[in-house]
């Protein structure tokens, strides 16, 4: 069995992705404080070889290639102001078993201050440091949304829920948005939470695949959007769910 020592600001989920890719058998153990990647046996050393040489390629990759968001926006660049409130969890018996299922959400207002209207195609992830991603809005209902509307009827009247938000934030505080993000209930064995808010900003960058070619034989072009990151420490036992909160550690604007 070989195995690979994964250091601070490796990227997980590339290695994985990689390792998935070319058949390689793998899990993730912690021993002490490291963590390391198994790669099991049972297939050919050539594929083990190439295989761990791109992971390598890959992990170097993502962790120095990735640009960083302009200081000062070019011309036609823009981003909107953006405030929020940190995430709290809500419970709702649903289902026809009736069972209390818990959810996690956040509150934000998009103010487009800028000379125009503009488009607005957002995506929001949640990511563990046990190496889960959940997309806002997975497996969520209509009546997750209502409630949390409720709760907060009288400070956001014309709350919209994520996936109903047109694709439009027109110029003005008049025409700010407030928009719930509901994600439901991570791995309760995480420490450590990260918010990827995308769509908030017209700025991209390109970058060049390490690995991957088209069929001309030139990498393939990656695409990354200016992304707002929030990281939050979660705080409380993991038995006891519904005392658990979370405690803000970070805000930060990255390429993803």
């Amino acid at each position: 069995m070989l195995y690979l020592r994964i250091k601070q600001g490796q990227n997980i989920l590339a290695i994985g992705h990689y390792l998935g890719k070319i058949g390689a058998k793998y899990s993730y153990r912690f021993q002490g404080k490291q963590l390391y990647c198994f790669l099991h046996k049972g297939y050919p050393m050539k594929e083990l070889v190439y295989g761990t040489f791109a992971v390598l390629m890959v992990t170097a990759w993502v962790c120095l290639a990735a640009p960083e968001p302009a200081v000062a926006p070019g011309p036609g660049l823009w981003t909107v102001d953006t405030t929020f409130t940190h995430p709290q969890q809500i419970v709702l018996r649903l289902g026809p078993d009736n069972q209390p299922r818990r959810f996690w959400y956040m509150l934000i207002t998009l103010t487009n201050n800028t000379v125009r209207d503009v488009d607005f195609y957002p995506n929001c992830d949640l990511m563990t440091d046990t190496f889960q991603i959940i997309s806002a809005g997975k497996g969520v209902g209509s009546a997750v949304f209502e409630q949390i509307k409720r709760r907060h009827q009288s400070k956001y009247e014309f709350l919209e829920p994520l996936e109903k938000v047109g694709n439009k934030i027109l110029q003005g505080e008049d025409n700010a948005k407030d928009i719930a993000i509901i994600w439901p209930d991570f791995d309760s064995k995480a420490k450590n939470i990260k918010l990827f808010l995308a769509g908030l900003s017209n700025e991209t960058a390109a970058i060049n695949h390490p690995i991957a070619k088209d069929k001309t034989g030139k990498p393939v072009k990656v695409y990354l959007r200016k992304t707002l990151e929030l990281s939050y420490a979660v705080m409380g036992d993991p038995a006891l769910r519904s005392d658990a909160s979370l405690a803000y550690a970070s805000k930060r604007w990255i390429m993803r």
